[in-house]
């Protein structure tokens, strides 16, 4: 019986390996990721992301090394809004939508919130992403 709780108590004690995927070649920051760019290894990381479809599409927010386990933080939505790209500012409310051209001070994904120049009046406003690349101020 003593060697029976032996021998379970050290499988229990052994390390559980799992698939993980890990980058087929080395992804710059904010490139976007494909199937091709993943393959699934059989290693022990605690938080390594194990499911492909969850990484695909999503942009890289850091590099991600061939081999090396991607932990959530390693990746964001893709940014639909770059740095000093020209955007268009709208404020919709009802009956009443204005519209007018800005200037991105910052990148972001869709529902997101960044910072953007009014250029007609210079003032620098908040708005979200919208999936078109507008930003809705209110």
């Amino acid at each position: 019986m003593r060697r029976v709780c032996a021998l379970l108590l050290c499988l229990a004690a052994c390390p559980a390996w799992a698939e993980i995927v890990v980058p087929a070649r080395t992804i710059r920051a904010r490139e976007i990721i494909a199937p091709d760019d993943l393959v699934m290894k059989s290693a022990e990381v605690p938080g390594a992301l194990t499911d492909p479809a969850r990484l695909v599409g999503q942009e890289a927010r850091v590099a991600l090394y061939a081999g090396r386990p991607i932990r959530p933080g390693d990746v964001v939505p893709p940014a639909v809004v770059d740095r000093n790209q020209p955007v268009t500012l709208v404020f919709d409310h009802g009956a009443l939508i204005i519209s007018t051209e800005g200037r991105a001070l910052g990148r972001g994904a869709v529902g997101e919130v960044i910072r953007v120049m009014n250029l007609s009046s210079r003032t620098t406003v908040s708005g979200r992403v919208r999936s078109d690349g507008a930003i809705e101020v209110q």
